[in-house]
């Protein structure tokens, strides 16, 4: 743990330190290691707050300076936000390192092995201690995905609970409908990756069939020229608190837009269509340049041999430009009868 007296130079250092130290251990417990990472650095800023020898210097300016210093040492995943949350983890926390009598505590051994880091970042969120240890204990025991325990805290399922006259009840219903994970390491863990230097297309393909029909259709949409040029695949984005990751991003040099491509196995569905409408606003208000018309998403959707591919045209209310843009962009048919022959190509090859 951190000296009583250290400058701000030996606190980058301590935290260079320990980020090397448990970056070296990841292939043997990576999200155990990221988790540790997270919390002493964590620890290191609460106990620079209190006895820093020239804390004095940085006041308010903390969380911003020590972010500037960690980027320049190339330690990534350590901006001011992040750090912040670094904090907040470790104030709740202090039994992952310390041993703490407390009821209604799960064992520290369990909270390492059974949730990720990016779970904890939701729980911490949590101002009460019992709240916070029941979605532990119902994230554990349904082998929840992150993104299930976020939807099960915003449909306040805790409160639901408690004004329930059948508590069974409710949790057999939750659980039944709930998105699990698999009890171990979630390696598309957007932390994860970036902790171990890992690029977003390594580990974000959904399924070998998903990669193989984006490796054609990233071929195909370049191959039918009409001015594609190729940007980007997985790209990650961050909207907020949330990651998003988008299939295929194109730029077109007639259009002079960026075209965004979801592939989804599954029927075409609103949350589908509203997740792409998402990202295309996130392209038009932060990507956008000077001469640019608003990006275009395409979603395409499939169904065993029936695809249905849907265009959303957000922010596309120039009619000269929706023509132009019905004459470049490949036809529907052309896009459904290239899915269908890829399926079965693909299906034959298993």
């Amino acid at each position: 743990m951190p000296e009583k007296e250290m400058t701000f130079g030996k606190f980058i250092d301590s935290i260079q330190t320990v980020h090397g130290e448990l970056a070296a251990q990841a292939s043997k417990a990576v999200n155990i290691s990221l988790t540790l990472r997270n919390w002493i650095i964590g620890c290191y800023i609460a106990e620079y707050e209190l006895r820093g020898a020239n804390r004095a210097e940085y006041g308010q300016q903390l969380f911003t300076s020590l972010a500037k210093a960690l980027k320049e040492a190339e330690i990534k995943d350590t901006g001011k936000r992040q750090l912040h949350n670094f904090h907040l983890f470790y104030k709740t926390y202090p039994q992952i390192v310390q041993s703490v009598s407390a009821q209604l505590q799960l064992p520290v051994k369990t909270l390492l092995n059974r949730l990720s880091y990016s779970h904890l970042t939701e729980l911490f969120q949590i101002d009460d201690n019992l709240k916070r240890t029941y979605y532990e204990v119902e994230c554990i025991k349904g082998c929840w995905s992150v993104r299930e325990l976020r939807r099960q805290i915003a449909s306040l399922y805790y409160e639901r609970s408690g004004l329930s006259n059948n508590i069974e009840k409710l949790t057999e219903m939750v659980q039944s409908g709930a998105e699990i994970t698999e009890p171990k390491l979630a390696i598309r863990d957007p932390y994860i990756f970036e902790f171990l230097g890992l690029k977003s297309k390594e580990v974000m393909g959904e399924s070998d069939l998903e990669d193989a029909l984006l490796d054609k259709l990233q071929e195909f949409m370049l191959e039918l020229g009409h001015g594609f040029c190729f940007e980007d695949r997985q790209k990650r984005i961050l909207i907020g608190d949330t990651y998003g990751f988008i299939d295929l991003v194109f730029y077109h040099r007639i259009l002079k837009c960026h075209v965004l491509i979801d592939l989804k196995l599954e029927k075409f569905s609103h949350e589908n269509i509203g997740q792409l409408n998402t990202y295309v606003s996130w392209y038009k208000k932060n990507m956008m340049t000077e001469g640019d018309n608003p990006p275009i998403g395409l979603l395409l959707c499939t169904q065993k041999n029936h695809p249905l591919v849907e265009y959303a045209l957000a922010g596309m209310d120039n009619n000269l430009f929706v023509s132009k843009y019905q004459l470049e962009l490949p036809q529907t048919e052309q896009l459904q009868d290239f899915l269908e022959e890829q399926m079965k190509e693909l299906g034959e090859q298993k």
